[in-house]
């Protein structure tokens, strides 16, 4: 059996990389955390944000609401308040699909 090293995981991210993970400006990730309780990342001690994976999940309920279901600022933080389990479930749904979807679609082109 060969052996096979471990992937290595970032414990921190900095917000140039979170806000080019989402293709948004750093300046919009700021903002969010000014308008969203939830996302509340550390600070080094020179002010810099650092985020973890639980705070880039938040972002991505944050994004999924007012990006890409349209919500207003208000709206999303009702939503989050309300009911941030259901959201965030069916968020992994639809990410699980889309996945599927990408797999079907490759398999379907090789066969071709």
């Amino acid at each position: 059996m060969a052996y096979r090293e471990k992937e290595i995981e970032k414990l921190y991210y900095s917000i140039g990389e979170v806000a080019e993970q989402f293709n948004v400006a750093p300046s919009l990730i700021r903002f969010w955390e000014t308008e969203f309780d939830i996302l509340q990342p550390k600070k080094n001690r020179k002010g810099n944000r650092q985020f973890t994976k639980e705070d880039i999940d938040q972002i991505r309920l944050i994004y999924h609401l007012v990006k890409e279901k349209g919500f207003t600022l208000n709206g999303a933080k009702e939503m989050l308040k309300q009911d941030a389990i259901a959201i965030k479930d069916k968020m992994e749904m639809i990410d699980s699909l889309k996945t599927i979807r990408k797999f079907l679609t490759e398999v379907r082109d090789k066969m071709q």
